[in-house]
């Protein structure tokens, strides 16, 4: 026990304490543990059971689905389950609306693969008629199908140079609708599914009300906790969609210097946007059993939003 103190892989927080893991220990714990790890069979029968793996009937809308799985892995874990939905600016184009509302605001509807649905409310500095709009949606849904928004633009760009006569209004507005879309989607984030807040609450871990009041203001604010998992997964340099483990003090953002956030990205067949699914807790964590879970959740997402697309 000495030893591994003196190796800073143990620590006795006060004198009447025993000696605890470190982050450093816990480190080392974890980076022994990848490539040995099982899932098991209690745990592989509930996933199953939630995911209908072994009927072939069952379909889930997206949203509905990624909202179960945050649901499922907060249950799994007695922690935070986090899922982020791939990110509309990077995803494929399958149908795409504009409403008019009221003080020059337009209702964006995108169905990206595979039906996920997402609506973004934008302001512009001109106003459209409905004619217009509809207009410019029949044309993008005709031509660009298969895009993300990103390459859209680029594209309506590069056709307005070479068809300047017959397209410049239709275009110019094809290209603000889309530039403004993009904008926001980038601005407002992935949808953010979170469940089981009120877990660690019951942990002794965030007895601390000061730093627990920090961890639930972080996890409430979306466009930082998106931050938080993106940096997590981008830690994945071998490019190879491990699951990421990111421990106490190794945690950029100080209220998170406390827990433990597992990770692993997914991406729905052949799609380039990627989205993230967690389980945030204490430092403290069953680590074996919650990467191995992390990881088979995310590739039976991966299934099972395929699989729901081809039925569709």
């Amino acid at each position: 026990m000495g030893d591994l103190e003196e190796m800073g892989l143990l620590e006795q927080p006060h004198t009447s304490a025993g000696r605890v893991p470190t982050d450093k220990g816990y480190r080392y714990y974890v980076d022994n543990l990848l490539g040995v790890l099982s899932i098991s069979n209690d745990d592989l029968h509930r996933i199953g059971d939630e995911f209908g793996l072994n009927s072939s009937d069952f379909v889930e809308a997206p949203d509905r689905l990624m909202e179960r799985t945050s649901e499922l892995l907060s249950a799994l874990s007695n922690n935070v389950g986090i899922v982020v939905s791939p990110s509309l600016a990077n995803d494929r184009l399958q149908h795409i609306e504009f409403v008019n509302l009221s003080d020059n605001r337009i209702l964006v509807v995108l169905v990206s693969a595979p039906n996920i649905v997402h609506n973004r409310i934008i302001r512009l500095n001109v106003t459209f008629t409905k004619e217009e709009l509809e207009r410019t949606a029949n044309y993008l849904n005709a031509e660009f199908v298969g895009k993300c928004l990103a390459e859209i633009r680029a594209d309506i760009m590069a056709r307005m140079h070479e068809e300047k006569a017959l397209f410049d209004s239709l275009l110019q507005t094809a290209v603000i609708l889309c530039s403004q879309s993009i904008e926001s989607d980038e601005s407002s984030g992935s949808e953010v599914f979170v469940n089981g807040t009120t877990n660690i609450l019951t942990k002794r871990d965030f007895a601390d009300l000061e730093r627990l009041r920090e961890l639930l203001a972080t996890i409430g604010e979306r466009s930082r906790l998106l931050e938080i998992l993106n940096e997590c997964v981008a830690r994945d340099a071998s490019g190879k969609g491990d699951v990421q483990v990111v421990i106490g003090s190794e945690n950029r953002t100080p209220s998170l210097q406390n827990c433990t956030l597992i990770s692993a990205p997914y991406r729905i067949g052949d799609s380039s946007a990627v989205g993230t699914l967690s389980v945030l807790g204490p430092t403290r964590i069953e680590y074996a059993r919650m990467i191995s879970i992390v990881s088979y959740v995310a590739r039976v997402l991966e299934k099972v939003m395929a699989r729901d697309a081809v039925n569709n």
